[in-house]
């Protein structure tokens, strides 16, 4: 494994820094950190393992980080488990409930108030 420098945030991790496995296997090259840095919060990592194996993008998620360094990252699975890490996919931006989604008998007591008085429970 290379000399990765020192211990660092995701903040500082940079497009094309080297992502290793726990075996010190090099799995490929940083493509894009997926973060929230208004709530600091770091959800993981996409990868490119083209350079050094078949497979293209692979997203791994935060749990599977085991550091972060100046110039690199090295995960907690090795290399074999890494081989089955998934590729990245759309994450959905909003989720939106309608009072209708949930039922008639879901919904609270001012709910089947109103239904008693306006005539439909």
């Amino acid at each position: 494994m290379d000399d990765l420098g020192q211990p660092s945030s995701y903040r500082a991790l940079a497009k094309g820094a080297a992502v290793y496995s726990s075996d010190g296997k090099e799995l490929g090259k940083v493509t894009k950190v997926l973060a929230d840095p208004n709530s600091d919060l770091f959800d993981g990592v996409i990868f490119d393992t083209t350079p050094m194996m078949p497979g293209g993008h692979r997203f791994v998620d935060a749990p599977e980080v085991a550091a972060i360094y100046d110039r690199g990252l090295v995960l907690s699975i090795d290399a074999a488990a890494a081989e089955g890490l998934p590729e990245p996919s759309a994450n959905p931006g909003s989720l939106s409930v309608k009072p209708g989604d949930l039922g008639k008998g879901s919904r609270g007591a001012l709910g089947r108030a109103w239904d008693r008085l306006s005539g439909k429970g």
